[in-house]
């Protein structure tokens, strides 16, 4: 890269960086348990922004929804204490893209594309911009399969890890970032943060009244789906 093309770089870095700066941020606080006492449950643990559907005013509208939760995701490991000072802000999703071509898993007809990235892609991402692995778990189906494997899976991560997770599938194709579990006598429920809010910017008090960020109960999700969860291997709190 020449002098000129590595300075307009930077100058789009900090331009996005500063965009991004005013999102935001752990969009869940205050939000009440869904069933009584906090015993069966376990959350992300920090801070993270809430990225979504064209909050850099890029409109994704229809694919962008991975996008955002993988940088929802980074935005978790740039404000982790543990990782030390210096990591980069979260890739836009043109970076997103070019580093999907870079590592060979996307031809070069992917950049400047509208396809969509799955759990798969989110993990390939974050190894590539933060080096930090990630562990891709296959639940194979919805209902009892979701009870039984996503559930503790997800408990185990939040208790021993505390990063944001994104959760996909096929029949339910909706990208979703997992900010926590909880169980109770009559089920157990997820903590979804949905990326596909689009429009004017919502304090966290809109974002939780109208469900962009709620507890979603496990039986509500498709029961005919199989569901991928990305989970960061973050260094153990």
């Amino acid at each position: 890269m020449d002098g000129e093309a590595a300075a307009t770089s930077t100058t789009g870095t900090q331009e996005y960086t500063r965009l991004t700066n005013l999102l935001l941020t752990s969009v869940h606080c205050g939000l009440p348990y869904p069933v009584e006492g906090a015993a069966g449950c376990s959350l992300t643990h920090g801070e993270y922004q809430y990225f979504h559907y064209g909050c850099d005013g890029q409109d994704d509208r229809g694919w962008g929804c991975g996008y955002r939760t993988v940088q929802t995701m980074a935005s978790w490991l740039c404000h982790d204490p543990a990782a030390g000072p210096g990591r980069r802000p979260p890739p836009s999703l043109p970076e997103i893209q070019q580093a999907l071509v870079s590592m060979e898993d996307k031809p070069g007809s992917f950049s400047g594309s509208r396809e969509w990235i799955g759990t798969f892609e989110a993990s390939l991402v974050l190894d590539y911009f933060y080096d930090v692995p990630c562990k891709v778990v296959h639940v194979r189906g919805g209902g009892a399969e979701l009870e039984r494997v996503a559930v503790r899976e997800l408990r185990q991560h939040f208790e021993k890890r505390g990063s944001p997770v994104m959760m996909g599938g096929d029949r339910d194709c909706s990208s979703k970032g997992i900010l926590g579990v909880c169980s109770g006598e009559k089920g157990s429920y997820l903590l979804v943060l949905d990326p596909h809010y689009y429009g004017r910017p919502l304090d966290r008090d809109d974002l939780q009244r109208k469900g962009w960020v709620a507890w979603k109960k496990v039986s509500s999700l498709d029961q005919c789906s199989f569901y991928n969860l990305c989970l960061p291997l973050t260094p153990p709190k």
